[in-house]
């Protein structure tokens, strides 16, 4: 009966050692994941903060972005009549390049690691 009570006494110590370690394991997982959201509560007030300083100036950027698209029609059809009553001109002829007065080097360079010209 003693040897069956010891047995009972050293399951229960390794289940409560088996727990003590996994309890522990969890704790410092969940101690890296709040310092992670603290930190990304920081980035997010900073995000809120700058978003509260050009919060007024998107209603006027969204103001002026309406009217300029209720102008592109006119603007679209008066670009159309100017570029009807212009004739187009040539296109200009492109020159030669450029060559030396010398003619074409030669490189001594080339010869040496044995590539000739031909």
């Amino acid at each position: 009966m003693t040897l069956l009570v010891i047995l009972t006494v050293v399951e229960v110590v390794a289940l409560v050692a088996a727990l003590a370690v996994y309890l522990f394991w969890v704790g410092t997982l969940l101690a890296r994941i709040a310092v992670n959201l603290e930190e990304c509560a920081e980035i997010v007030r900073g995000v809120v903060a700058d978003a509260e300083l050009i919060g007024p100036g998107v209603e006027h950027i969204n103001e002026t972005g309406g009217v300029v698209a209720g102008a592109l029609p006119l603007l679209y059809t008066m670009a159309e009549g100017i570029v009807t009553g212009v004739t187009p001109a040539a296109a200009p002829e492109v020159p030669e390049p450029a060559l030396p007065a010398s003619g074409t080097r030669r490189s001594r360079l080339l010869g040496a690691v044995g590539y000739g010209v031909r």
